[in-house]
């Protein structure tokens, strides 16, 4: 029997792709968030040296990378760990759509995950048969809840989830008895103060767990600060007691980062400066597209934090994704998000420096002018 899996959404952006295609300074595609600048030569480096891998890698990782995962945690988030409480993962993603299997979740059981939300929570719930919930507020959150997603910086809205906020999410999870995950791939591209020297909120911080793990996961990925989407290197942290039971299943499905990824990811975690380079790129970018953006009657949302700016003019989505798609620009429609994004776009900013100004040449020239409530005085988050 066929699973019955959401379509993918990127498949209903053929006819706008094509539409951009046709400018005649070519396509400034913004839909999806795939780095484009060079993964750091010191990475590579590592990942070059480490060839020589003719034995299979180890499932829960070298101890030295287990070490230098948990010393990131701890040099950046403040946070203290053991070496039995973190694990690396083939990407995020993978973790993302396999945690409610592994965690013996099934029919009859409900994954919560947010209102705006990649798709990728749902599809998760969907491989094993349980209901999908889309709801931000902790009380609404049913006793059937076994798994709870929070996404903080959001994905599609730059949404930070405050200490408060992740500590009231931890409480009501913990309360039912479910497992609950931080997606936070983005932590280290916060633009707001305080976030803009350091990264954002952790659901492992102690203000939000107290004194013990239990239950509480955090994914991470170096995909996006360390330009690494490529060798697909994450991991998770957290709870012990869930991360044994994940290995267990990880360890008879042959889920193996490689050992040259895990020695690249080791040279990666232990070097801040490649991250503070690659966010002061996508600071420059963020703030040319975003002003053009405001310029031409956009209203930049949330977008405190990540890879991309939440943008309205007061319409339906697709009809945004057409209006930009004449200009050559290509976006992404809130509605790939959920109901929640249905008048917004997600516009990524991981395109090279002379496509986004591409782009903003074309926004400024497009003489829209403020269509969205209050546009042209909406401030730019930074």
């Amino acid at each position: 029997m066929p699973l019955d899996l959401p379509d993918f959404p990127w498949d209903q952006l053929a006819a706008a792709k094509d539409r951009a295609g046709g400018h005649p300074d070519g396509i400034v595609d913004l839909s999806v968030g795939s780095p484009v600048d060079p993964t750091p030569e010191l990475v590579r480096r590592a990942l070059a040296d480490a060839t020589d891998a003719h034995a299979y890698p180890q499932v829960a990782g070298t101890p030295a990378l287990r070490e230098a995962i948990v010393a990131w945690y701890g040099r950046r988030q403040g946070i203290t760990l053991t070496t039995d409480e973190v694990l690396p993962t083939i990407g995020s993603k993978e973790f993302i759509a396999g945690l409610a299997l592994w965690l013996g979740i099934g029919a009859g059981d409900t994954v919560v995950f947010p209102e705006a939300a990649y798709p990728t929570y749902e599809l998760g719930a969907a491989l094993v048969g349980a209901e999908a919930l889309a709801a931000d507020d902790p009380a609404s959150w049913p006793a059937s809840t076994k798994l709870v997603w929070l996404n903080s910086p959001g994905n599609p809205d730059g949404r930070v989830l405050s200490i408060e906020e992740l500590r009231v999410a931890v409480e009501r999870a913990r309360a039912l008895g479910a497992v609950i995950a931080g997606d936070e791939c983005y932590a280290e591209l916060g633009w707001e103060p305080p976030y803009d020297g350091t990264p954002t909120p952790s659901i492992l911080d102690p203000r939000v767990v107290g004194d013990t793990h239990d239950g509480v996961l955090s994914v991470y990925s170096l995909s996006k600060q360390s330009n690494l989407a490529g060798y697909r290197a994450g991991f998770v942290a957290g709870d012990a007691r869930v991360l044994a039971e994940v290995l267990a299943v990880r360890k008879h499905t042959g889920m193996m980062p490689p050992a040259p990824v895990q020695q690249a990811m080791i040279v990666a975690l232990a070097d801040d400066a490649h991250v503070r380079e690659q966010k002061a790129r996508y600071a420059g970018r963020r703030d040319r597209l975003a002003s053009a953006l405001v310029a031409a009657g956009y209203r930049i949302d949330r977008s405190e934090a990540g890879l991309y700016l939440w943008a309205t003019r007061g319409e339906d989505a697709w009809a945004t994704v057409a209006a930009l798609a004449e200009l050559g620009i290509l976006v992404a429609p809130g509605t790939f998000y959920g109901s929640a994004g249905g008048s917004h776009v997600r516009i990524a900013l991981t395109s090279t420096d002379e496509r986004i100004d591409a782009a903003v040449v074309r926004l400024r020239s497009s003489g829209t002018g403020p269509v969205a409530d209050h546009a042209a005085e909406s401030p730019v988050p930074r």
